[in-house]
């Protein structure tokens, strides 16, 4: 079995037809559920148990549930044709300083899902036209169309995921 990558050394190639925008939402739309999958069952303990010094399965979840403000900052961006989108706070302070392990799993899992479902509901019913807007990425310093972003949430969605899985699996 290898490792997960470190997120910020991974580099991305939006080469797919902007057609696959039905794909990506489906990847999208089910996250809150295979995140819920994933921690279902799992003991209290499990779930807030940090190794290393880095964060919890719970963390890895409230996490997912801190940058949907920011990924629907970029939709605004992408309809506001902005020249850059939205910056993330790289050092994820937002996810160090709100203590999700001291939260009730099912409230960051509600939460989750109805941010989620607000950002997938919000870009539904787009022209196709406008998943083709592209705009560059501050960190990656490359374009990104509309429906690169939402592929590149659903990356990272599934990083986190993966790394959640790493922490709870037998």
């Amino acid at each position: 079995m290898t490792s997960i990558p470190n997120w910020f050394e991974r580099s991305f190639a939006f080469t797919f037809p902007i057609e696959q925008f039905p794909n990506v939402s489906i990847r999208l739309r089910g996250a809150p559920a295979r995140l819920e999958e994933l921690l279902r069952g799992c003991s209290p303990e499990l779930l807030v148990a940090r190794r290393e010094g880095k964060w919890s399965a719970q963390e890895h979840a409230g996490h997912l549930l801190d940058l949907e403000p920011l990924w629907m900052a970029r939709v605004s961006d992408f309809l506001n044709s902005a020249q850059v989108l939205t910056v993330a706070d790289l050092t994820n302070r937002r996810t160090h300083e709100a203590n999700h392990n001291a939260h009730p799993l099912e409230a960051i899992l509600g939460a989750f899902r109805k941010a989620r479902f607000e950002l997938v509901h919000r870009v539904e019913n787009f022209a196709i036209g406008v998943f083709a807007r592209s705009i560059l990425h501050p960190r990656l310093q490359q374009p990104m169309r509309l429906v690169d972003h939402l592929f590149f949430v659903a990356e990272h969605d599934d990083h986190h995921l993966a790394k959640i899985w790493e922490l709870v699996r037998p």
